[in-house]
């Protein structure tokens, strides 16, 4: 089994092509997507209707599920921005996702963790910044999931470990956006890039193979799209 994983579009439209351009050189089984797929000042709607001809397994994320739950009036700028952007079918469908995916009877696909799409599997705050778990955190966290292959997202960092019993968590890291593009938290200054990364998953005899990806596109013009929409915020995320 060969998969592809990809988590965290954010609606960046040309990151996401890019993803898809270089997956048509590779050959793989399917293609797993872990959620929070369009919320941004980018390309929301357009994001989305690319991803319906695709038909991939989606997990929901924390940001699908809130476009979905939460009042307009109780929305930050790019979720507002969203919601406008997405017909009324279009948000409750992304409500609707599955919260997690058992893509075969030895791989789980969630957004955060197997109990929330809000907590993080492989990190935790530490001083008001993410830290790598200890490995006991994360067996705490994956407490009855015997799978061998865990994905998970949410954090935007790319990223495998083990856990105990041989289980292996991947994050593949965010397709289109920035750790803290949208957010003005202090570890928005920490290193990062804007590549679309992704990753794939190989099952070999002896165990899962890795491969991480971080591929260079034009995000200048997700700048000038960000700018466009009026988030210099956005903007200077992808260009500083």
């Amino acid at each position: 089994m060969r998969l592809a994983i990809l988590s965290d579009i954010h609606g960046n439209l040309l990151a996401l092509e890019a993803v898809l351009a270089d997956l048509k050189t590779r050959s793989v089984d399917a293609t797993i997507n872990l959620g929070d797929s369009v919320t941004n000042p980018l390309w929301p709607r357009e994001t989305l209707e690319l991803l319906d001809t695709l038909n991939l397994p989606t997990v929901r994320g924390n940001h699908d599920r809130w476009i979905a739950e939460r009042s307009r009036t109780d929305m930050t700028p790019s979720m507002a921005f969203t919601y406008e952007s997405l017909t009324s079918e279009q948000r409750e469908r992304l409500g609707s996702l599955p919260s997690t995916l058992q893509v075969d009877a030895d791989v789980l696909a969630v957004h955060g963790t197997p109990d929330s799409d809000t907590d993080y599997l492989l990190e935790e705050a530490v001083d008001g910044r993410l830290a790598l778990a200890t490995a006991a955190t994360l067996d705490r966290r994956l407490a009855g999931r015997a799978e061998s292959l865990i994905l998970c997202g949410h954090s935007h960092h790319q990223y495998a470990a083990h856990a105990s019993s041989n289980r292996l968590v991947l994050n593949p890291g965010s397709v289109g956006c920035p750790r803290y593009a949208d957010d003005a938290h202090p570890a928005r200054q920490e290193a990062s890039s804007p590549h679309a990364k992704y990753a794939i998953a190989t099952r070999r005899s002896r165990g899962w193979q890795v491969e991480l990806f971080a591929l260079e596109y034009d995000w200048r013009a997700v700048a000038d799209q960000a700018r466009l929409n009026g988030r210099d915020d956005w903007a200077d995320a992808f260009l500083g």
